[in-house]
């Protein structure tokens, strides 16, 4: 029997707001109905602190966006930083321009990371874009050949299922292929402007197939589902409400 996704929320979806109260905030967030959150900066706030506030406020600390700087120079702090939250999970946001690497070497540094949480008992993923799958390398594309060269022991995918559709790819196809090696999906809508341009809308409300995207993490084995909106047109909380009541709709 399949265990039933859980769902989080990625909090930079409300940056704005957790900067103005970072608390009250949260709190929101446990009382829609969020399982868990994923950090992308902890705001000032501490390890004892945080783990304290998200004790009382009943979230799991899913995971934390760590990007390439920081596995690179303050590994052994984000190390002790996600085992002191009882992070599940550990995942780099993707490699900004200033950061590329040939692929191999890129390779051999994750796997070098990921074999460093996997000693904290915490998996490691890398968050993909659309670049990773409108690259190319040596015929491949460049998300294929970049898990191709890694041990699915030291690293994990959590797929961003718009940036996949988006860089022109059937994100359901992607979950099925690497079934097993995704555990967090970072589920989000879109609409395409006549420019081509990406909004970010609340679930739902864009262009993907969305229930095609459930049903095939289910069959995947992923294990939480972590809500994202790069943008919101209103209020970011209100959002953040729709989407998650679209997933309760449908059982999650």
């Amino acid at each position: 029997m399949m265990t039933k996704m859980k769902v989080g929320l990625q909090l930079y979806t409300l940056r704005d707001e957790l900067e103005r109260d970072f608390e009250q905030t949260l709190q929101r967030v446990a009382e829609l109905g969020y399982e868990g959150v994923e950090f992308a900066g902890y705001y000032g706030y501490g390890p004892e602190q945080l783990r304290e506030l998200m004790d009382r406020l009943s979230l799991k600390t899913v995971s934390t966006h760590v990007n390439v700087n920081r596995l690179r120079h303050h590994l052994d702090e984000e190390l002790a930083m996600s085992a002191a939250l009882g992070n599940l999970f550990a995942v780099c946001p993707g490699i900004a321009a200033s950061e590329r690497m040939p692929l191999p070497e890129a390779a051999a540094f994750f796997e070098a990371c990921g074999e460093r949480f996997a000693e904290q008992g915490i998996t490691f993923g890398f968050h993909n874009h659309w670049i990773e799958f409108t690259e190319t390398h040596e015929g491949d594309r460049w998300f294929d050949a970049f898990f191709g060269l890694i041990s699915p022991d030291y690293l994990k995918s959590e797929l961003d299922v718009c940036w996949v559709a988006h860089g022109g790819c059937d994100p359901v196809e992607y979950i099925r292929k690497y079934a097993g090696r995704v555990p967090l999906i970072h589920l989000k809508d879109m609409r395409k402007s006549p420019a081509g341009e990406v909004e970010t809308v609340e679930l739902g409300r864009g262009d993907m197939d969305l229930p095609a995207v459930l049903e095939a993490a289910e069959a995947a084995g992923t294990e939480w589902l972590i809500v994202e909106q790069d943008d919101c047109a209103g209020p970011a909380l209100e959002s953040v409400r729709i989407s998650r009541e679209w997933l309760r709709e449908r059982g999650y």
